[in-house]
């Protein structure tokens, strides 16, 4: 079997133990792609691979430390970028038989060109679902991803390899993008931290776009902490992307102390009966470690809940069709089936209702600035359960279930209202599956989500816990 190197698991460990000497950032790239070369036959993390490439970049990293240019805490982190991402180094496929290969070629997305200036390591393009909106399907030529937790199960979509890849130690950081929860869902089934940022924080352009009006690009990683870094460097106005704002982010000091910070707990709709049997038990004990760490608890309601969430689904199949239109009539049988089944739906929207969504959005939007007038952030369960099998995700007739899906996944009403929301792992089901709290807060109030979900994980360790796939062996 394998031997994979000891090596930090966070990313801010890592960027430590660089500066100290007591790792380079080959022996960090060497034990990522130890990991893949045991688990990703099995897990399916990723599309494209680029060893060569990131052992390259690797020694530069080493060598640019060695003599005193420091580039920052990415400096030598190995990563994974989403592949609907665009990348000089390999083509973009968005996971399809439908994308022009020369799509994006040659060049970097902004999000890709800034990891690269910070020193990044990016080891190889994640799997994903098809256009970031499909579903799991064996009948195409791209590998199926799984959760490493239990590769009878989904790791969550559509930023599925960026999740399973973190978790299973194939990088320490990756990029995923969220237009209904595909940062955070991932996260969630996959035990590892993520961040979608406020809408227009980041830079969106070179990814392929799934909502023109929700799609957000954002960091997975082990930690809060890990998180802030990478959103430090994403953050900040490109020209080529006009919903793109001057608001660039500068990672705060993190610790654990939240004395002074109003958290809101929000319980309704969040615990259906078919939930986890342990998901209340387990999102109480993660409220009174937020209480023990100071902070002020209050119950509040979210407004506009389901208003919320059917803006997403329908602004999200508008905008998607919109942008597949000519495709989906010439090569239907291209497509997966679900993806299918959900650019369909954009068709069966009349325009009146698609502008109606988006006044909905405005009225909700103002009326959750007023609730965070009220409380600094707002915690609720990111799902209802752990990750479903497989088996479990298809209808009678084959296509996906999405409408049953989403009953227990709590993410699409954020993407509406565009604010930001971390996910961070708050325990386990009774079958070892990672549960997830999610942390909520106001327009382009990242700092307050990552203080919370930082605080959380210093008295907690559940971002730390690994998947037996590839807990072992270590060498040391």
């Amino acid at each position: 079997m394998t031997e994979i190197p000891e090596t930090p698991q966070t990313l801010t460990d890592a960027a430590a133990a660089l500066r100290d000497g007591a790792v380079t950032s080959v022996r960090l790239t060497e034990a990522a792609i130890a990991r893949a070369d045991l688990a990703d036959a099995e897990v399916g993390t990723y599309l494209a691979r680029f060893d060569e490439y990131a052992l390259e970049r690797a020694e530069l990293a080493d060598a640019e430390l060695a003599r005193g240019e420091d580039r920052g805490p990415l400096h030598g982190i190995p990563f994974g970028v989403k592949d609907i991402l665009a990348m000089a180094e390999g083509p973009t496929t968005a996971q399809s038989l439908i994308l022009d290969r020369t799509w994006g070629a040659g060049k970097d997305a902004p999000v890709v060109a800034r990891l690269k200036a910070a020193g990044a390591v990016i080891t190889g393009k994640t799997t994903t679902m098809e256009f970031a909106c499909g579903m799991p399907d064996d009948t195409k030529p791209f590998p199926v991803p799984r959760n490493p937790w239990d590769t009878a199960t989904w790791p969550g979509g559509s930023s599925s390899g960026t999740g399973s890849g973190v978790a299973a130690g194939m990088f320490l950081a990756g990029l995923g993008t969220d237009t209904g929860g595909s940062i955070r869902i991932p996260a969630a089934f996959c035990g590892v931290s993520g961040l979608m940022p406020t809408f227009g924080r980041v830079p969106k352009s070179g990814c392929v776009p799934l909502g023109y009006s929700l799609d957000h690009i954002g960091p997975l990683a082990r930690s809060a902490q890990d998180c802030a870094s990478v959103l430090e460097v994403l953050a900040g106005p490109h020209a080529s992307d006009p919903d793109c704002v001057d608001a660039p982010f500068t990672a705060p000091e993190l610790g654990g102390d939240l004395t002074g910070m109003r958290v809101g707990v929000v319980r309704e709709h969040h615990f259906p009966a078919d939930g986890d049997p342990a998901l209340a038990s387990t999102f109480d004990a993660a409220v009174t470690v937020l209480t023990g760490l100071g902070a002020e608890v209050v119950e509040v309601s979210l407004p506009l809940w389901s208003e919320m969430i059917t803006a997403d689904m329908i602004t999200m199949g508008c905008e998607a069709l919109a942008y597949h239109r000519g495709d989906l009539s010439g090569r239907w049988n291209d497509y997966f089936v679900g993806t299918r089944a959900m650019l369909a739906t954009g068709a069966t929207v009349s325009g009146a209702d698609y502008v109606q969504a988006q006044r909905v959005r405005r009225v909700a939007q103002d009326a959750i600035a007023k609730l965070f007038r009220t409380v600094d952030v707002a915690v609720m369960p990111t799902a209802a359960a752990g990750a479903p099998a497989f088996d479990s995700l298809a209808g009678p007739d084959g296509v996906p279930d999405v409408g049953a899906l989403f009953s227990t996944i709590f993410t699409p009403y954020w993407d509406s209202l565009g604010n930001p929301v971390l996910a961070v792992p708050m325990g386990f089901t009774a079958a070892g599956l990672p549960l997830s709290l999610q942390v909520a807060g106001p327009a382009f109030g990242e700092a307050a989500l990552l203080r919370t979900g930082a605080a959380f994980q210093l008295v907690t360790d559940w971002h730390l816990r690994e998947p037996s796939l590839v807990s072992a062996p270590v060498a040391a």
